[in-house]
């Protein structure tokens, strides 16, 4: 039986960026297939207690870039603490991410949401423009144009995948999901490998 990660991100979120690459070489170790579901935590918030980062109490947000820190360091990846175009809007990400599975594949998807992630993350890229997200699936090798278009299709899948997260008591980004057992955080995905192994 073939092993499966339902995996819920967001396309601005830094802790997904800092998981993404180690997660994708995860599945490829360990045989895993990924089910990408971008999800909308904008509505996922009000109904698990979570709140926006400017919302945050001030102790929260000061302890947010020592952790930021301490990961990028500890990983050895790129990552501006405080990036231009951040926070961004995610819905046009997100859609463009769901079209790319639905048109070509979860790989590509895959591809597409380190590229993006990496773009807000560590390249001072705008994420929230349409444009920019299409110069970004065309250095992957993606038909951009075509994929707008399909992305434009997209929004059910986008709230369906929403609220199924919501239903499955998602809360924060990024959730990976396996044989019925949730992990939070790429500070998890120790505990992930542990179970794909098993």
């Amino acid at each position: 039986m073939a092993k499966v990660v339902d995996y819920y991100l967001s396309p601005t979120s830094p802790w997904t960026y800092l998981g993404h690459a180690r997660f994708s070489a995860m599945l490829g170790r360990y045989g895993a297939q990924v089910s990408i579901k971008p999800v909308d935590y904008g509505k996922i918030f009000p109904v698990s207690g979570g709140l926006p980062l400017k919302q945050r109490a001030a102790q929260r947000q000061a302890y947010r870039m020592v952790e930021l820190r301490r990961f990028r360091d500890f990983l050895g990846v790129p990552l501006n603490l405080e990036p231009k175009f951040f926070p961004a809007p995610t819905d046009d990400a997100a859609l463009l991410i769901i079209a790319a599975d639905q048109a070509q594949g979860a790989a590509a998807a895959m591809k597409l949401a380190g590229a993006i992630l990496c773009a807000c993350w560590a390249e001072e890229r705008n994420i929230g423009d349409v444009r920019t997200l299409a110069h970004i699936a065309a250095e992957q090798g993606l038909d951009a144009a075509a994929l707008q278009e399909k992305a434009a299709q997209a929004r059910p899948t986008y709230d369906q995948y929403t609220e199924e997260a919501i239903a499955r008591q998602v809360f924060g980004a990024p959730t990976y999901l396996y044989d019925g057992e949730p992990f939070w955080g790429q500070d998890r995905l120790e505990f992930l490998e542990r179970a794909l192994s098993r």
